[in-house]
């Protein structure tokens, strides 16, 4: 099992609960994810706090733009210390080559592509994408994969299901962070090709997104802790 970093999802609105989340896990988690309902509320400012506790930021804002739209955002969420920031794959190897270079060190700042949602099962990415209903989920990451790998990006995000096809092609070259990511025996709510915490450090997720499973827990530290046993 390789080892996989953990970060806690804060998908709440305010910094008011992002910030009790944190208190709450205090010194067993360091690394947090902010997404969209929590930048669009909040602003910079989230990113700022949780850097001036001595944490790391992922930056899940998944861009998708022209080049250089994409660019000036990359270069902003680098200037506010974000650790990772997240691009759309399907936006095109320009792109993804503009964020890159726009980021800079990509220890610092790592670039990582969303391939495919982990919400999104075989027909609805074939609906959207106008092709055939057995398309194969696995053939299609990969693909999006070597156009990544390409362009020198941290990694990439998919499902624990195609992670150890990457990382079996690309090994530490291309980083592999797996969302939707539930304890053993949970529901899988909202995504449709979620995995366990144990079975995404067995694919070789360098990282792993724990969201609802803690964040929604009664006893936060405790499920965090967890969660964590999970991952070896």
């Amino acid at each position: 099992m390789s080892s996989s970093t953990p970060i806690v999802a804060l998908d709440v609105a305010s910094a008011p609960e992002a910030m009790t989340i944190v208190d709450e896990l205090g010194a067993s988690c360091r690394f947090y994810k902010v997404g969209s309902e929590l930048f669009t509320g909040v602003g910079p400012a989230i990113v700022a706090a949780l850097r001036d506790r001595g944490c790391d930021v992922f930056l899940d804002l998944k861009l998708h733009d022209i080049p250089t739209t994409v660019a000036g955002a990359v270069r902003t969420a680098a200037a506010l210390g974000a650790r990772l920031v997240t691009v759309h794959a399907t936006g095109g190897e320009a792109m993804l080559s503009a964020a890159v270079s726009s980021a800079g060190d990509q220890t610092k700042c790592g670039v990582l592509a969303v391939t495919v949602l982990t919400s999104l099962a075989s027909r609805d990415v074939a609906g959207a994408w106008g092709r055939p209903d057995a398309l194969d989920l696995s053939t299609e990451v990969q693909r999006l994969a070597a156009m990544v790998a390409n362009v020198g990006a941290h990694g990439v995000v998919c499902s624990g299901r195609e992670a150890r096809g990457v990382r079996d092609r690309y090994g530490d070259a291309l980083r592999v962070l797996v969302p939707g990511v539930r304890p053993a025996g949970a529901a899988t709510q909202d995504q449709a090709r979620s995995v366990t915490a144990r079975e995404a450090a067995e694919a070789g997720a360098s990282y792993v997104v724990i969201g609802r499973a803690v964040t929604q827990a009664p006893d936060r530290a405790h499920a965090f802790e967890a969660m964590l046993r999970e991952l070896g």
